[in-house]
């Protein structure tokens, strides 16, 4: 026979989600990876709350309740991808390189990563939420840990903090319109360059 205090234990566990059938964390991490699929396979117009409701098999409502409204659910998607960017960022270092060549190596990773999922990556830049609405603590910490990889790559080679700070704005500006130009069709109407070669041409030049 079970534990009464047990069962109400459990199901108090497992209650925080809709039905009970999620906790909160495993709602939003579905909710999360059901708008992911929905940009990669049709492209962010395809995401909307009453498609992603029935995709998942939930009310609307039981979304706007766990996760919020649809610039929430964008954030969580695009938390996902800036932890998938820092894993991949941190995977192209090598502490037996040179600082330089490390920066050039995270152009590549940076380029790869993008032409591998390019329509999840674009809701980064394209869906834009309420400009008086600040980030949540959980998703502002997803996007410092790529930004402050790279600054900590370009500290051998950039002293001044904050100079080393806009220096990542900047090549992060430039290398994600190149990477747009270059997942678009686009960048061959400017060069036949590959795009690697001009994102080394980029970051080499601007550390000197």
């Amino acid at each position: 026979m079970k534990d009464p205090q047990e069962t109400t234990r459990t199901r108090k566990a497992r209650g925080s989600g809709p039905r009970g059938e999620h906790d909160r964390e495993g709602f939003l991490a579905l909710v999360a990876g059901a708008a992911e699929r929905l940009v990669r396979n049709e492209g962010f117009r395809a995401l909307g709350m009453r498609r992603l409701a029935a995709v998942i098999g939930y009310a609307p409502n039981s979304i706007y309740n766990a996760v919020g409204d649809l610039d929430q659910v964008v954030l969580r998607v695009n938390a996902r991808t800036l932890e998938r960017l820092h894993a991949a960022l941190e995977a192209a270092l090598d502490p037996g390189r040179s600082p330089r060549d490390n920066a050039l190596a995270l152009a590549d990773a940076y380029l790869v990563f993008v032409a591998a999922d390019p329509r999840v990556w674009s809701l980064l830049f394209e869906h834009l939420a309420a400009p008086d609405q600040a980030f949540p603590d959980w998703y502002a910490g997803a996007l410092a840990r790529p930004v402050g990889l790279v600054d900590a790559a370009l500290a051998p080679l950039i002293a001044d903090g904050a100079e080393r700070r806009r220096a990542v704005a900047a090549l992060w500006a430039a290398l994600h319109g190149l990477a747009s130009l270059s997942t678009s069709g686009k960048l061959a109407v400017l060069t036949p360059d590959p795009p690697r070669a001009l994102a080394r041409l980029l970051v080499g030049r601007f550390l000197g």
